[in-house]
């Protein structure tokens, strides 16, 4: 059976930055096609940091009840838990790339009361995606079995071998 990888910091950083330059292209190619930037409501930062709390609560209660209380989860569990946790890594990044873009391609207009408010709310959305992605990993972390990693052992004893070295 194969294994299912953490989530890896270079995949995150892809995400991030390519994310970041889509954001930041986006207003200059909407107004080049003579289009109106729309503005950013509330609605998208709020949304992000409850789906951030939300998969944050789950991290919690996954780590509680497998490594503090010991119990045991079924495999649909498990897949559930590790598939929401590795879409919400990929789409907190993606999405905390964008907003940052976004809000990066107002910040010149500081001065003006549009520029503001869209630095303000993309800023917000941009940080309630990073909690998101930091949520997400943190489920992935919990979702880890106890006696999974193989500390201190070369392998062996993983794959049915008994470890050679005494004891």
């Amino acid at each position: 059976m194969n294994r299912v990888r953490p989530t890896s910091a270079v995949l995150i950083a892809a995400l991030i930055g390519s994310g970041l330059v889509a954001g930041r292209l986006l207003p200059p190619l909407i107004v080049r096609l003579d289009g109106t930037v729309p503005r950013l409501t509330w609605a998208a930062p709020l949304t992000l940091a409850f789906a951030a709390a939300v998969v944050g609560a789950f991290a919690w209660s996954t780590w509680k009840s497998l490594h503090k209380e010991h119990e045991r989860m079924t495999a649909d569990h498990g897949i559930k838990m590790l598939s929401l946790a590795k879409s919400c890594a990929v789409v907190g990044a993606l999405v905390a790339g964008v907003y940052g873009g976004f809000a990066l391609a107002f910040i010149d207009a500081l001065d003006s009361p549009l520029g503001t408010e869209r630095v303000t709310r993309a800023g917000a959305a941009a940080i309630a995606s990073l909690l998101l992605l930091i949520a997400a990993l943190l489920l992935e972390r919990a979702c880890r079995v106890p006696g999974d990693d193989d500390e201190g052992t070369d392998g062996k004893a993983a794959k049915g071998r008994p470890d050679p070295t005494p004891a």
